[in-house]
């Protein structure tokens, strides 16, 4: 396709410039890759953690990089908590576009051997705190006059299911509908607010010991169970960063209340 006349000679604009961002879980794993991608791509970004001391290094050295970061920590099961992020983020830039819930935990248990207080704290941690972040994102976003994008990080346990992880499942699997009544709700009263949710299959991050240690085997050992049963092998947070970065995006300014699995072909089998 050509490219428009008034389009020739343009410098290349980043996909996010002039947008702000939070991130939960920027920290570490994929929340740090899209942190950083983010940055990259534009965006003014808050790296949210409860993780104080890997968070300010992700923002720090994004800083250092030539972007703009700060780091406010953030515990997301706390509805304090989201009030204080979004009046921070407003602080410092001014309005927010785009939140990416990603912040999650997981418990290496079937239903029989699932605790309350298990289930309480993967709900809390995967399901509230995205109820909480999507809420006072709404909120703070539907009058600045601009897209906005919220993006959800689900699973593919929140489409199909594993027996060792059954509070997991149920949580992902409440963030996966969550997210499609609010992008009803965002269209229905004319918000320019368009909410999705990213389901990945397995990827490699630092907490892949932890993982394997659930299940009582090394980590090389999970690797390789988890090479198994992705068709094109297992993912790096990168991976997933791409995908929040496009839903990030006015590429993306026709799709709401979708759910995007990326799994390397895990639940086409």
């Amino acid at each position: 396709m050509a490219v428009p006349e008034e389009e020739r000679g343009r410098p290349c604009r980043r996909r996010l410039e002039g947008k702000v961002a939070i991130v939960t879980g920027g920290a570490e794993g994929i929340g740090e890759a899209t942190a950083r991608l983010f940055a990259r791509e534009g965006a003014r970004v808050v790296v949210a953690d409860i993780n104080e001391g890997k968070g300010d290094s992700v923002a720090e050295e994004i800083r250092s990089g030539g972007g703009e970061a700060i780091f406010v920590k953030v515990d997301v099961t706390r509805e304090e908590d989201w009030q204080f992020l979004i009046r921070a983020t407003l602080a410092s830039y001014g309005k927010l576009n785009i939140l990416v819930n990603n912040a999650g935990v997981s418990e290496i248990a079937d239903i029989e051997s699932t605790t309350l207080e298990k289930w309480d704290r993967t709900m809390a941690v995967n399901a509230t705190a995205v109820f909480l972040g999507t809420k006072h994102a709404i909120m703070a976003m539907k009058g600045n006059g601009e897209p906005c994008s919220i993006i959800n990080r689900s699973s593919i346990d929140g489409l199909v299911a594993e027996p060792d992880l059954f509070a997991y499942c149920a949580s992902k699997g409440a963030v996966t509908t969550m997210t499609k009544s609010a992008a009803l709700s965002c269209g229905a009263k004319g918000y320019r607010i368009r909410v999705n949710s990213v389901h990945p299959a397995y990827v490699h991050t630092s907490m892949t010991k932890g993982e394997a240690a659930g299940y009582g085997i090394s980590e090389e050992d999970y690797l390789e169970r988890m090479r198994k049963i992705h068709p094109i092998g297992v993912g790096e947070p990168l991976d997933v960063a791409y995908m929040d970065l496009y839903l990030a995006s006015d590429e993306s300014k026709w799709v709401t209340g979708a759910a995007f699995t990326i799994d390397g072909g895990v639940t086409a089998q």
